[in-house]
C-alpha cells in the first residue's frame, strides 16, 4: 500500500485534514471472482462520482496482483495482510474441495471472505488520512453524477438508519438481522444487547475515520482482546451494525446525522435479469438513487451487465 500510516500517525492526520476540510475515500472489499465486476465499478465511479478523494480496493494477498491494474493516482489495491492481525492467515478449505477459502487462527473462530471483507472494512481506518469512509460493494455500478459531500452536513457524517425496522414482524429476511444486531450488542458490551430494533445496512454508507478508530479501541477495552479476536470469535456479526450501534448507543450519535434514504437501487436476491426486467429495474431508482447493485451471487453474467449498464 503507497499511503500507509501506524495507527497513532494515521489518527493525527485525519484530524489535521478534518480542521482543513472534508476528504472523502471509497472503500471497495473485492476477491478475484468479482474482478470485472469491480473494474465496471471503477470505470463507472470515475465517470461518475465528484468529492471523492481516493479510492481503496481491499483483497486477499493472492488477488493483490490482479487488481493491480485498476490502480491509478487516485485508486490504490490494499493487501491485507498490511491491516489485519499477522496471526489472521488465509488458507484453501479442504472441506470445500479446495474451492472456497478460509481464514484461521488460534484467538478467533474460521472464518469466511464475507467475514474477513467485513473485518478488512474496519481495519482501513488506521492507515488512512480521509476522514470520511464511503464503503461501495464491487457489484455496484454508478449511472447518475453524485457528490460524496451527500455523506456530510455541518461538520457531522451521515450514518444510514431504517428506524425500528427490525422490529417489524413477519419479515423472515430480517431473522439475520436480529442476530447480528444481537452479536453487536455483546461485542460493544452494551447493557440491553436485546435492543435490536433499527436497520443500519445497506450499499453506499459512511463512516467517521475516527469514530471507526475509537470503535475498535472500545471494542478492545470491553472485551480484553483485539478487536478482530472480539468480533471474529462471535462469527455471526455484521459491521454496519456493530458501527450503528456504537455511535447511536456508546457514544449517543456524536459527530452523525441519521438519513433512511438509500442511494443504490439494490437487487438482494433472484435470478438473472431479462434485458427489459434490467431497464425496469433502472427505470424503478428514485431521484434519489445514483447506483444499482445487484448481487455477484445472483449470477448475472458481467459482459451483459456491462453492456446494459453502458447503455442504460
Amino acid at each position: 500500500m503507497n499511503r500507509r500510516f501506524a495507527p497513532g500517525e494515521a489518527e493525527t492526520a485525519g484530524r489535521e485534514a478534518a480542521g482543513t476540510k472534508t476528504r472523502s475515500a471509497m472503500i471497495t472489499p473485492s476477491f478475484g471472482l468479482d474482478f470485472e465486476r469491480c473494474r465496471l465499478l471503477c470505470e463507472t465511479a470515475d465517470r461518475h462520482v465528484t468529492g471523492m478523494a481516493h479510492h481503496y480496493i481491499l483483497v486477499e494477498g493472492r488477488d493483490v496482483a490482479l487488481f493491480r491494474q485498476l490502480e491509478t493516482s487516485k485508486r490504490t489495491v490494499v493487501d491485507e495482510r498490511d491491516i489485519l492481525p499477522s496471526w489472521l492467515h488465509a488458507f484453501d478449505d479442504p472441506l470445500s474441495w479446495f474451492k472456497r477459502r478460509i481464514w484461521l487462527s488460534f484467538r478467533t473462530r474460521p472464518l469466511r471472505g464475507w467475514h474477513v471483507q467485513q473485518l478488512r472494512r474496519i481495519a482501513i481506518a488506521a492507515h488512512i488520512t480521509e476522514n470520511v469512509l464511503v464503503f461501495c460493494d464491487s457489484d455496484v455500478a454508478f449511472l447518475r453524477p453524485f457528490d460524496f459531500s451527500a455523506f456530510r452536513s455541518d461538520g457531522r457524517t451521515r450514518l444510514f438508519r431504517r428506524d425500528h425496522a427490525l422490529r417489524e414482524e413477519g419479515l423472515d429476511g430480517h431473522i439475520l438481522q436480529r442476530i447480528w444486531s444481537t452479536n453487536a450488542g455483546k461485542v460493544l458490551g452494551l447493557q440491553k444487547e436485546g435492543d435490536v430494533g433499527n436497520d443500519y445496512i445497506t450499499t453506499l454508507i459512511s463512516w467517521d475515520r475516527e469514530t471507526v478508530v475509537a470503535m475498535c479501541r472500545h471494542i478492545e477495552a470491553v472485551n480484553h482482546r483485539h478487536w478482530v479476536s472480539a468480533i471474529g470469535s462471535v462469527r455471526k456479526f455484521s459491521e454496519c451494525l456493530i458501527y450503528g450501534r456504537y455511535v447511536d448507543e456508546v457514544i449517543d450519535s456524536k459527530g452523525h446525522f441519521h438519513d433512511s434514504q438509500e442511494f443504490c437501487n439494490v437487487l438482494w436476491y433472484g435470478k438473472p435479469m431479462s434485458d427489459a426486467e434490467f431497464h425496469a429495474f433502472v427505470a424503478g431508482m428514485s431521484s434519489e438513487q445514483v447506483a444499482i447493485c445487484m448481487q455477484s451471487f445472483i449470477g448475472t453474467d458481467v459482459a451483459r451487465i456491462r453492456r446494459l449498464v453502458m447503455s442504460a
